[in-house]
């Protein structure tokens, strides 16, 4: 199995990015990168899994539509994703889901099969939750657009984190592989990257991930770059690390079998020790990069 997917490696039909289930050889989590073009339009069948689609730049017109009526939702979107947060959409599964931009821009399409049929909702840019997550060279912002105990669905988390150049994120290393209730949740989980370029270059960041015990023995040490994919079905994820000059940004896709929707992780003991270090630290000062708008549009 390849676990590092760099831009171009993961097309599937009209997506730059396909990520499902199948391709993944798991069982819940999925990932669609949609581009558009000016005026373009996109039709797709939720079947058995629940939907959020975010904009990573531009704005769109998302419609949810079934045997029982139609929800249309407006999202302003942003200018991309180092601009500011996002409004999104939620789809529910056996629906049918049609993106459209009339300016074009680049969507998010984050997946999980699930088994309740929640409603499609609108989620505002203004309650999307900014957190500063670690200090000094640990500092990141994470935007909890889908976390659980922020935004209801019912397998799905999603949540965009962004480093600033030169620090570590995912870090200290963390799993999520074993069913120990209250301490540790299986989840699958999908890493998307995208980095700020500076004076024309672009920018790369490094991403590691190693097994965390027997029959569990994902490896990766990729240098990833604009459009790159990772995939985590088990193991020690961390660090995601960022070069200097150069913001990275990845958007993580979790879900998976448990009966409770719950980020629950276990550090890598090695290295838990990290996380007491960081109430002695300043966050970084470039943090947060944006914050959620006071209201919505």
């Amino acid at each position: 199995m390849t676990y590092h997917l760099p831009a171009g490696k993961a097309l599937g039909g009209p997506y730059t990015v396909d990520v499902t289930p199948e391709k993944a050889g798991w069982s819940h989590s999925s990932l669609r990168i949609l581009e558009l073009p000016p005026g373009g339009t996109h039709t797709f069948d939720t079947d058995g899994s629940e939907w959020i689609v975010v904009p990573l730049s531009g704005g769109c017109t998302v419609t949810a539509a079934d045997d029982f009526g139609q929800d249309t939702f407006e999202l302003q979107g942003r200018t991309d994703v180092f601009s500011g947060v996002s409004d999104f959409a939620y789809v529910p599964r056996d629906a049918r889901a049609t993106v459209t931009s009339a300016a074009g821009g680049r969507f998010a399409l984050t997946g999980a099969r699930c088994s309740r049929r929640l409603p499609a909702r609108y989620g505002p840019a203004s309650e999307v939750p900014v957190e500063l997550r670690g200090t000094g060279n640990c500092s990141r912002q994470v935007n909890n657009f889908g976390a659980a105990g922020v935004f209801e669905c019912d397998k799905l988390i999603a949540v965009e984190v962004i480093t600033p150049g030169g620090n570590w994120s995912s870090f200290p290393p963390h799993k999520h592989d074993e069913h120990r209730p209250g301490e540790e949740s299986v989840l699958e989980e999908i890493y998307y990257f995208e980095f700020a370029g500076h004076d024309g270059i672009p920018g790369l960041g490094y991403q590691r991930v190693f097994p965390s015990g027997p029959g569990r023995d994902t490896d990766v040490l990729a240098e990833v770059r604009d459009g790159d994919v990772v995939l985590i079905p088990d193991g020690w994820h961390g660090p995601s690390m960022a070069t200097p000059g150069h913001h990275m940004y990845y958007l993580n896709v979790m879900a998976g079998p448990e009966a409770e929707r719950a980020w629950l992780i276990c550090d890598h003991p090695d290295h838990a020790w990290v996380r007491d270090t960081w109430p002695d630290q300043p966050v970084d000062a470039r943090l947060p990069l944006y914050t959620a708008p006071e209201t919505s549009a």
